[in-house]
């Protein structure tokens, strides 16, 4: 089959690879039909979270079950599926306790409970290095599907793969930004980073009441897609200080919820560069220092941009002073995805307003450089095996 392998930091190629097969009898085999390119997937493109063999890469993906292991009941060949991007053994700790992406039986090799940078990482996730469990990804003709009978769900006939694919990770993710925060409704959000998740992000903030919804981005194609599909207040910090203006629209105060959507990797200075360099640090946390002073006191701090190092000078005393409450981490989608679907099936939800491109999976080396180099005002890439 052909499938988009990583072989190097900056090189991914599409190669003809043997295609999966059944390993053990709660498996299922599915023939892709759609895929996407994440965000996090460019961390593994630059080599800042390290990947040292040939991987399939991808963890949102969606198909038609094409074989099922023998115990498997619940699904047969022929059926549409969506999966989730964590993958989840169902009977662990974690699985029964709704912390499912902590998974403890997934991630043989390097689970443990320490969180370190290179080892005792949490569950497995689909096509995301070794340190995740080195389960190959669905960018691919073909892919094998752990413990299908936990997170597989199948797709309602009317919805198209567009509509439906994003239920893997950007929309789950963006919901989780917001439902941890526990809006109340009325409640002024910002959002630093209009890339996919911060899209969704958007949209899940006004899904859950808030009375006003910022979008926080340096790229001006990004932030007229938030206005386009999203309706939300636009803020180019190139142009003007987020901060000042979202504490002018709140009295001062600031915005009762701020999220991370950028993690690691934002656009950074020169400086910022060198800092990070001393230090040994991976990336810049400016984003996340933007949201502490956006926030308003006894406000909440949403991270799911990803982090992967220890950072100097990290603001806890701003932290402290504020009183800010932070919920981080990977999203939990199994604890929303069916009620997500019923969003998405009744059209309370529209998730594939934000696709930019959808090229055949044979281009996805030239996927990967325009989203990654920001090219052809590129938001969110499909890929069609």
């Amino acid at each position: 089959m052909k499938a988009a392998v990583f072989h190097k930091a900056g090189d991914i190629q599409v190669d003809t690879v043997d295609d999966p097969v059944i390993q053990d009898s709660r498996d299922v085999i599915l023939k892709v039909t759609s895929t996407a390119i994440c965000g996090s997937d460019l961390h593994i493109l630059s080599g800042a979270v390290p990947q040292a063999s040939n991987l399939i890469m991808g963890h949102e993906f969606m198909g038609i079950v094409e074989e099922v292991g023998q115990n498997i009941t619940h699904l047969k060949k022929g059926d549409r599926v969506v999966v989730p991007f964590p993958i989840a053994c169902g009977s662990c700790f974690f699985c029964t306790h709704g912390a499912s992406v902590n998974c403890e039986n997934s991630n043989h090799k390097h689970y443990g409970p320490n969180g370190d940078m290179l080892d005792e990482k949490g569950g497995a996730l689909f096509g995301y290095t070794d340190l995740y469990g080195g389960y190959a990804g669905g960018q691919a003709e073909y892919v094998r599907v752990p413990y299908a009978d936990v997170s597989p769900r199948k797709v309602p006939d009317h919805l198209t793969d567009e509509q439906a694919l994003f239920l893997t990770d950007i929309f789950p993710t963006g919901w989780t930004a917001i439902d941890w925060a526990q809006l109340k409704g009325g409640e002024v959000v910002a959002i630093f980073g209009s890339g996919p998740v911060g899209l969704m992000a958007q949209k899940a903030a006004w899904l859950n009441g808030a009375s006003r919804v910022f979008a926080i981005d340096p790229l001006d194609y990004r932030l007229e897609k938030a206005r386009l599909v999203n309706n939300v207040e636009t803020i180019n910090p190139h142009d003007t200080d987020p901060v000042e203006v979202i504490r002018a629209a709140t009295a001062g105060r600031g915005a009762d919820v701020c999220v991370d959507a950028v993690g690691f990797e934002p656009e950074r200075s020169f400086m910022d560069k060198v800092k990070a360099t001393i230090n040994f640090e991976k990336g810049s946390i400016s984003v996340l220092e933007m949201c502490f002073k956006a926030v308003r006191r006894s406000g909440t701090v949403t991270i799911m941009g990803v982090y992967g190092s220890p950072y100097d000078n990290f603001p806890v005393f701003r932290m402290f002073d504020k009183g800010i409450t932070i919920r981080q981490g990977q999203a939990p989608v199994l604890n929303y995805i069916d009620k997500l679907i019923e969003l998405v099936s009744t059209g309370k939800v529209v998730l594939d307003d934000i696709i930019s491109h959808s090229l055949p999976l044979s281009e996805a080396a030239h996927a990967y450089k325009i989203f990654d180099k920001k090219e052809d005002d590129c938001v969110k890439v499909v890929l069609k095996p």
